[in-house]
C-alpha cells in the first residue's frame, strides 16, 4: 500500500530541503531521492497520512487549473536556466506541487524523460494539461536549443492569459453576484413579507390597488407548487443549453453573440483578440513554421468565429497572400491589427508587432474592467433600490386607502 514519507534532505549546495513523497516504502524513498541528487537525512511516515484515502471526483478534484500550469512552467524555466537538467528539474517541482493528481502527472514525465523520451513528447501524453501550443514550444525549444528561453516564453504566455481570464471572468462575476442577491432579497420579501400582508389585507376587505394585486398574484405563484414547475423549466432550459452550446452548430452562434452585446461584447472581443496575437506571437518567436502556428493559433483560441477567421487566413497564405490581406478582408479582425500585422511584416517583425498588439487589447480588457465595475456598481445598486422600494410601495398603497376611510 503506497504510504505518504515526510523527508529531510541536502541539495549539492548544503540546504536542508523538507518535503513528502508517496512510495511502497522507506528504501524506495530513500532510492528516489538520491536518484533526484539529495543527500537524505530522516525519512518518515508522515504523521497521520498512512491510512489516508482519497476519493477523485473526474472533472473537480482531478482538475489541474491553468494557474498551476503557469506557476509550475515559471519555477521549470528557473530551474532549467539555473543549470539543472530536465529531469531533475520535473523531479522536484513533482515532490512540490500542492495538487497530488498534477504530480502523478509530473512524475510520469519524469520518467518518460528519464528513458530516453524527449520533453515534447512526454508532455504530449497529457494534452488535458499541456495542450498543443505549450508542446509545440517545447518542441521548438528543442529542436532550437534554446529550451530554457522558450519555456520563460511559455510562462509570460501563460501567466497573460491567466491574468486575461481573471479579468474577463471577474467582468462577469459581479453583476451575477448583484443581481443574484437582489432576486434572493426579492424571493424572501414575496414568500415572508407579502403574505403577512395579505392577511391583513383579507381581513380588512375592500378592492387592493392593481400594483399591490399584481405583488400579492406573484406572491401565490413563488409559494405554490407551481414555482417547482418554474424551477423545473429553468433547470431543463439550463441543461438543454449546455447540450446546444457544445454541438459545433450551438457553439459558433453562441461564440458569435458573445462578441455582440454592448457592454461584455467589446471585453469578449478585446480578450480573444489579445489571445490570438499573444498565441501566434510566441509560436512564431520559437520557431513553429507559419502554417503550422496558425493550426495551433485556431486550435487555442477558445471561440469558433475567432478559429474560423485565422483558419481562412492560413488558406490565403497557402495561396501566397500576406497576413494582412485576408485580414483585412475579414470584419473580427480590427484595422489596428491588421495595420500591426502589416508593419511587422514589412519590417520582418511580425512575432514582435503581435506581441504589442496582444498588450494593447490586454490594457483595453483592464481599462474596459476597471470602468465597466466603476459603473456597474451604483447602477446595480440603484435597481437594487428601485426593485425594493416598488415592493414596498405596492404593500403600503392599500394603507392609505384604508387611513382615508377611517378619517
Amino acid at each position: 500500500m503506497t504510504t505518504t514519507f515526510d523527508y529531510k534532505v541536502r541539495d549539492q549546495r548544503g540546504n536542508l530541503v523538507e518535503g513528502t513523497l508517496e512510495a511502497d516504502s522507506i528504501p524506495i524513498v530513500v532510492s528516489r531521492l538520491r536518484e533526484m541528487g539529495y543527500l537524505p537525512v530522516s525519512v518518515a511516515p508522515a504523521k497521520g497520512k498512512g491510512l489516508k484515502t482519497e476519493i477523485i471526483i473526474p472533472g473537480l478534484s482531478d482538475r489541474i487549473k491553468p494557474k498551476e500550469v503557469a506557476v509550475f512552467t515559471r519555477q521549470f524555466a528557473t530551474m532549467v536556466d539555473s543549470g539543472l537538467s530536465i529531469s531533475r528539474s520535473i523531479a522536484v517541482l513533482a515532490n512540490q506541487v500542492e495538487n497530488k493528481h498534477f504530480a502523478v502527472i509530473l512524475r510520469h514525465i519524469h520518467e518518460d524523460v528519464d528513458s530516453g523520451t524527449s520533453l515534447s513528447v512526454a508532455l504530449a501524453k497529457h494534452p488535458k494539461v499541456f495542450d498543443d501550443l505549450y508542446v509545440a514550444m517545447v518542441a521548438a525549444g528543442e529542436i532550437g536549443g534554446s529550451i530554457d528561453v522558450v519555456l520563460k516564453n511559455i510562462a509570460v504566455a501563460l501567466e497573460k492569459q491567466v491574468e486575461l481570464n481573471r479579468k474577463v471572468r471577474g467582468a462577469m462575476t459581479y453583476p451575477i453576484i448583484v443581481v443574484t442577491v437582489i432576486a434572493l432579497i426579492v424571493t424572501v420579501m414575496m414568500v415572508v413579507i407579502v403574505p403577512i400582508f395579505k392577511r391583513l389585507f383579507t381581513s380588512l376587505g375592500g378592492q387592493l390597488p392593481l400594483p399591490t394585486r399584481i405583488l400579492i398574484t406573484i406572491s401565490n405563484t413563488l409559494a405554490s407548487w407551481r414555482v417547482g414547475l418554474v424551477i423545473l423549466f429553468v433547470a431543463l432550459g439550463a441543461f438543454f443549453f449546455a447540450r446546444w452550446i457544445k454541438t459545433e452548430n450551438g457553439r459558433r452562434k453562441w461564440d458569435r453573440f458573445k462578441m455582440r452585446p454592448p457592454v461584455f461584447g467589446p471585453v469578449t472581443h478585446k480578450a480573444a483578440m489579445s489571445r490570438f496575437a499573444s498565441t501566434l506571437s510566441s509560436l512564431l518567436s520559437a520557431g513553429v513554421p507559419a502554417m503550422e502556428a496558425l493550426d495551433i493559433t485556431a486550435a487555442a483560441s477558445g471561440n469558433a468565429i475567432i478559429a474560423d477567421a485565422v483558419l481562412e487566413v492560413k488558406a490565403r497564405v497557402r495561396e501566397g497572400m500576406s497576413f494582412a490581406e485576408p485580414m483585412g478582408r475579414l470584419d473580427v479582425f480590427s484595422p489596428l491589427m491588421v495595420q500591426m500585422v502589416e508593419v511587422g511584416e514589412q519590417t520582418g517583425a511580425l512575432d514582435e508587432m503581435l506581441q504589442r498588439v496582444s498588450d494593447f487589447y490586454m490594457g483595453e480588457v483592464d481599462q474596459t474592467v476597471d470602468n465597466l465595475t466603476s459603473i456597474l456598481e451604483p447602477f446595480l445598486v440603484v435597481i437594487m433600490g428601485a426593485v425594493i422600494g416598488a415592493i414596498i410601495i405596492a404593500l403600503y398603497l392599500p394603507m392609505f386607502d384604508y387611513i382615508k376611510l377611517i378619517h
